[in-house]
């Protein structure tokens, strides 16, 4: 390629804010493709077509069609558009796979569309028909498959044997894999040595979407360092974790960024009262509205703990139970806002009404509300049993309320323990336990109520996690540095 033209990537993403968002991703897929434009990157999203993109983008222009994709995927368009903030987006028109109720993966009852493997085996076929031909009038030099649902985009283009595009497998959370029965080999049109064997996409007798992108990927990036680590481990390798440890010489971790448009307590339209890190004594008045808002009594000398989060499992919500009696005795108080697993819910409700001046939880997503406990809290806890990059510590620190965190995944790489050496060194800016047990968070909480009782040195604190830059733009330097080791004359 010509060393003065730009970078083309290819985006493959199953969601996108604010369309389509299930979790994180969507989030990254709205932010990152603008960060890496701004960067000189000639970046382009492909997405399902789902209702409410085209509802938005109802003047898209058709591209190319794609009648008889193989096997039993159905017949799509290819249509585009440009997103507000300037980023051509590419998505694929199925209406019988993504004009549907629900969200990207499952339908109003919460359980998988049967036929997901179809769904998104088409948004992977599209991919790698768009990476290799001139479909969309675009050829990238580079396709970037989010997570198990584009991943097999880069199976695709292994057996077509013709294409140069190099491709990067990003894996946001590898739990999820996207693991089908062996007779959707077939109905996706991949050829039987896929399945044999070694196969890319063979797993444990069944097919596995993310297997097959780890195994063709040229690289692979997770969301942050340590993940990209903890992935290479037998605790956090979900089954494939020695598939992983063989290709660590292609592994990279990229921290996601946040975007502080949205995530600015100096301008946001979701608190009570603006401040920034030389302003940050009008934190206390979000405090108070925070507690006129939940119902809990106006006690300033009383440390507020907040928790924005899915009430799940992973997220450490059961460590956080196990404690709360413990908690309230310190004194302090408790503001919880999620939905989740329902045994969760049930034990945080009863939680509230034993300690009703202390605890307040919603069962909600609620926007406005999130901002307000970010800004209001004196502290956020987040005690994730794994975490894979993780954003609200990273709200949390901009806002100046020091997240109480497990060492793991993004957490270890954002957030710095307090104690004596990083209060002096000016990198203290949290508080990190390691273990997953409820003693060990406790512990964690204890040590930071005691800080907080010292202001000169909360203010300190929170002042140097108000000073880091977790925007995006750091980030897409280092995806496109990533992107020019793989085409060196770019």
């Amino acid at each position: 390629m010509n060393a003065s033209s730009p970078l083309r990537v290819l985006f493959v993403t199953p969601e996108i804010a604010p369309w389509m968002k299930s979790g994180g991703l969507g989030d990254v897929s709205a932010a990152l493709p603008v960060a890496l434009r701004a960067a000189g990157v000639d970046v382009r999203v492909l997405v399902p077509a789902y209702r409410p993109l085209l509802a938005e983008f109802g003047d898209a222009q058709c591209l190319a069609t794609f009648s008889s994709p193989g096997g039993a995927l159905a017949p799509a368009r290819l249509l585009t558009a440009t997103t507000g903030q300037g980023v051509p987006l590419l998505m694929v028109d199925c209406p019988g796979y993504y004009h549907r109720s629900g969200d990207a993966y499952q339908d109003g009852q919460s359980e998988d569309w049967p036929d997901n493997d179809l769904r998104f085996g088409l948004l992977g076929k599209v991919a790698a028909l768009v990476a290799s031909t001139s479909s969309a009038g675009w050829e990238p030099h580079i396709i970037q498959c989010n997570d198990w649902p584009a991943a097999l985009a880069l199976v695709y283009l292994r057996y077509m044997e013709k294409s140069r595009v190099r491709g990067i497998m990003t894996v946001h959370n590898l739990a999820f894999q996207g693991v089908f029965p062996a007779t959707s080999l077939q109905r996706l049109g991949l050829p039987p040595e896929a399945m044999a064997g070694d196969g890319a996409v063979e797993y444990y007798g069944k097919l596995s979407f993310l297997k097959g992108g780890l195994v063709c990927a040229d690289h692979i990036t997770t969301v942050s360092p340590t993940y990209a680590r903890e992935i290479q481990s037998e605790a956090l390798g979900c089954g494939l974790d020695g598939l992983l440890r063989g290709r660590s010489d292609v592994i990279s971790g990229i921290l996601n960024g946040i975007d502080t448009g949205m995530w600015n307590p100096a301008a946001d339209t979701h608190i009570a009262c603006t401040y920034d890190s030389t302003r940050i004594d009008r934190k206390t008045e979000n405090k108070a509205a925070l507690q006129q808002l939940l119902g809990l009594p106006d006690e300033p000398a009383v440390p507020l703990l907040g928790v924005v989060s899915r009430l799940t499992w992973q997220k450490g919500i059961d460590l956080i139970a196990d404690i709360v009696p413990q908690i309230m005795g310190l004194p302090a108080q408790l503001a919880v806002l999620g939905t989740g697993e329902r045994k969760l819910v049930e034990r945080l409700t009863e939680l509230a009404r034993e300690f009703p001046r202390q605890i307040s939880f919603r069962a909600e997503f609620n926007e406005r509300l999130a901002h307000l406990i970010e800004a209001g809290a004196d502290m956020f806890l987040m005690p994730s049993r794994f975490e894979p990059c993780g954003l609200n510590q990273m709200y949390s620190l901009r806002y100046g309320t020091p997240p109480v965190v497990r060492a793991t995944g993004g957490l270890a790489d954002t957030v710095v323990d307090c104690s004596e050496a990083t209060l002096k060194s000016g990198t203290a800016n949290g508080f990190v336990f390691t273990g997953t047990e409820a003693p060990q968070l406790l512990a964690a909480v204890e040590r930071a109520v005691d800080a907080w009782h010292d202001t000169k040195g909360w203010k300190a604190l929170q002042r140097n996690g108000m000073r880091h830059d977790f925007s995006w733009q750091a980030s897409a330097l280092r995806y496109r540095d990533l992107y020019r080791t793989l085409i060196p004359s770019a």
